[in-house]
């Protein structure tokens, strides 16, 4: 079932190579982790409301945790469990590859694992940020698979590691609080927030 996914999601990509460009920009290393870590700048600096702004750091505190915890769990996974990618398992007729060959493990999806924790510590505080970033993450994951980098379960891995690293890091925020409060008021103190 998964391999007939990945033949379905990154086929069109086959019939519509102008999409696989596209993607291929939008699904990059890159393009999408930055635009996460600027929406993250913005919800630190982008309110003049106190207690908004409040709540918008400690998000974006939670989510750099779970970002960080996210890429631990991966590490770790990756040497438990080696995982082929498509390009590589399937003959090169059926694989529509709009990417370079990542050499790592194909899952879980590293990058689906950090858009998604993001997007999940976002949520947990501010509902619209929080949506924004899971639309980002959802176009993204669909493109890994379009561009032909991913099977559509090292997506569904890397959701719920995300999703784990961030129900972590929450946990953390909230038996370290008095240390996320200090840090919050540090960076006032120091004329960052």
């Amino acid at each position: 079932m998964d391999i007939t996914l990945f033949k379905l999601i990154n086929g069109i990509s086959g019939k519509f190579p102008a999409v696989g460009h596209v993607m291929s920009g939008i699904s990059n290393d890159y393009f999408l982790p930055v635009i996460v870590f600027l929406i993250f700048v913005a919800m630190w600096f982008g309110t003049r409301d106190l207690k908004r702004r409040a709540i918008n750091q400690r998000a974006v505190l939670i989510g750099l945790i779970a970002v960080g915890l996210a890429n631990a769990l991966v590490a770790i996974s990756t040497i438990l469990y080696f995982r082929s990618r498509p390009f590589a398992v399937l003959p090169a007729e059926q694989v529509h590859l709009f990417f370079y060959h990542p050499t790592d493990s194909s899952f879980p999806s590293n990058f689906a694992t950090l858009l998604f924790a993001a997007a999940i510590s976002i949520f947990i505080y501010n509902r619209r940020m929080g949506t924004i970033l899971f639309v980002i993450a959802l176009i993204g994951a669909f493109g890994r698979v379009l561009i032909g980098v991913h099977f559509p379960l090292d997506i569904f891995g890397g959701i719920i590691y995300g999703a784990v690293a961030t129900m972590f890091a929450y946990f953390l925020g909230r038996i370290f609080n008095p240390v996320l409060t200090f840090v919050l008021n540090l960076t006032k103190k120091l004329y960052l927030s």
